[in-house]
């Protein structure tokens, strides 16, 4: 009777830690971030642009600059930004467009927003920084190495997708398929006037899971979202890897962004290749895994073919390969923290 007893309690306990877990993984890591001393700030630029960014502990140590991707903030590094302000005083931007920054489409260029984190890193910084970005963020990375020398130490470059956005090979990308194209499409429609509803009816992961799972899936997480609007739309019965597919379309962010990728005209003013040549400091590449579906769909930021190229248009620039989704800094926390670590020690 009491081993029946004791296995019951641990089903009950195994369950609802695992639930638990489902729902609250990205609340936890947040707790952790600012018990670690991390404050969210604001700054006004004379033009009236307001950059949103949270500050760790001025500990004397040099600065890093932390620039994310697209449809997510500046706490989606709450996994790393902990133990990097141990080593470092860490300030980390919301990118125009994200989370309580300014959306204002008019700056919704990579040449315009580079402008003003150079401005950032002069006016908030106020010296010699480490930058470190991830997908589009790593594009700004190599802007502001390029065109801020002065002020920038070295760079990491998270697997940043050069390349591969421009027209011509984006549409076999999975950010392609499944994003920019995607919400274009809604665009051009009136029938239905929530995105995420819409894109729930046509995702590319309903290849993947089946369709009726998930539809199911797809219904419990409109009903969350619904529920709940001001919060990223949570399944509690699936695990944060699943729940992250609902989290990019349910952050704070301005879809308007993703339209500049649509029509190209965020790279208005920045040649990938000749910013990637002007790179003077020391850099490292991130590249993570790179797959193909059965329909050559490329589920990944950039090909073996485009890093190569990266690469020797960087001059002196080290690649690190690691197995491990797009999100090297969530997937990969302590892989993410050592690089950057033995990176800084090198400069």
């Amino acid at each position: 009777m009491a081993f029946t007893i004791g296995i019951v309690v641990f089903v009950i306990l195994f369950f609802g830690s695992y639930f638990y877990t489902n729902i609250k993984y990205d609340t936890k890591l947040i707790k952790i971030l600012y018990k670690a001393g991390f404050i969210e700030k604001q700054v006004t630029l004379a033009d009236g642009t307001v950059l949103n960014y949270g500050e760790g502990p001025n500990n004397g140590k040099q600065a890093l600059l932390l620039i994310h991707g697209q449809a997510v903030t500046w706490e989606d590094y709450a996994k790393v930004l902990p133990n990097l302000a141990e080593h470092f005083h860490v300030f980390a931007v919301d990118c125009h467009g994200h989370g309580e920054s300014s959306m204002n489409p008019e700056k919704y260029k990579a040449k315009l927003m580079g402008e003003d984190i150079k401005w950032f890193i002069e006016n908030v910084i106020g010296g010699p920084v480490v930058v470190s970005g991830h997908s589009s963020g790593g594009l700004l990375t190599a802007w502001l190495a390029a065109n801020a020398r002065e002020h920038i130490k070295g760079i990491v470059i998270e697997d940043a997708p050069f390349f591969s956005t421009k027209p011509g090979r984006r549409e076999s990308t999975y950010v392609w398929v499944d994003g920019f194209n995607r919400y274009h499409e809604f665009t051009q429609q009136n029938e239905e006037k929530d995105y995420f509803a819409y894109y729930l009816k046509r995702s590319y992961w309903k290849n993947v899971f089946g369709e009726k799972l998930w539809n199911r899936f797809a219904k419990d997480a409109l009903s969350s979202k619904r529920k709940h609007p001001h919060k990223p739309a949570k399944v509690w019965y699936l695990p944060p890897a699943v729940n992250r597919i609902w989290e990019t379309l349910t952050y704070p962010y301005d879809r308007r962004f993703g339209e500049t990728f649509y029509t190209y005209s965020w790279f208005d003013g920045f040649d990938e290749a000749e910013t990637l040549s002007g790179i003077q400091c020391p850099a490292v590449f991130i590249k993570a895994s790179t797959r193909y579906d059965k329909n050559g769909v490329m589920l990944a930021a950039l090909s073996e073919e485009d890093t190569e190229r990266v690469m020797e248009l960087i001059d002196g620039g080290k690649r690190i390969n690691i197995k491990s989704g797009h999100d090297v800094h969530y997937d990969q926390p302590k892989a993410f923290i050592k690089i950057v670590l033995d990176f800084a020690e090198e400069l």
